[in-house]
């Protein structure tokens, strides 16, 4: 069952202010900032519409919003992902993407963002998370391009990267959600200058 975003607090043009950013579940009000966010953080429209097709076509299963005084400043999110193998299909997820406005880089909003978007999800029962991006940058949170090596990929590069919080598959064909189709052939690369920039 996807997961649906609720009023529940978890334990973005901004001007910076000097206040506690907080985390929390993506709330329907969100939507125009968190576009406004991903059009300031990425070149071009791909990730801003990226965002927007999965929430409509529902394959968002967890999404969080940093907030900074009720503005939103920084966003993850984790589509589904379907691992297809020999033995049927298993769930996984795909973290993209990330991203925190520029003047709130180097707080450590990111960091939290991937931190508290783990533990919802491990708490949720999900098994296996992959990634495109930077593996500097990555790798502090235990993905790696070893876990990722036999999963056959459109994406399949030193960039694909994978996590595992419980038993996962190792092999088997990663199938994106079809939103990730639109995505132009330089979004990996898109992805990883912003990666740069968290």
């Amino acid at each position: 069952m996807p997961w649906k975003p609720s009023d529940t607090l978890l334990t973005a043009k901004p001007e910076v202010r000097t206040g506690m950013v907080a985390i929390r579940l993506e709330e329907e009000r969100d939507a125009a900032e968190i576009r406004d966010l991903l059009e300031a953080c990425f070149p071009g429209f791909g990730e801003a519409d990226l965002v927007d097709t999965l929430r409509r076509d529902g394959d968002i299963v967890l999404s969080l919003s940093a907030e900074d005084e009720g503005v939103v400043v920084g966003y993850i999110a984790f589509s589904r992902v379907n691992v297809e193998g020999e033995d049927g299909t298993a769930p996984a997820v795909a973290l993209a993407p990330l991203a925190v406005y520029t003047e709130y880089q180097q707080q450590g909003i990111a960091t939290r963002l991937v931190r508290e978007g783990h533990a919802c999800l491990a708490a949720m029962g999900e098994t296996l998370s992959v990634v495109v991006g930077e593996p500097g940058y990555y790798n502090r949170f235990g993905y790696s391009h070893r876990r990722a090596t036999y999963f056959e990929s459109d994406y399949q590069s030193p960039y694909l990267m994978a996590l595992s919080f419980g038993a996962a598959p190792w092999e088997g064909r990663l199938v994106y959600p079809q939103a990730f189709a639109a995505l132009s052939d330089d979004a990996a690369d898109a992805a990883l200058q912003a990666d740069d920039r968290v």
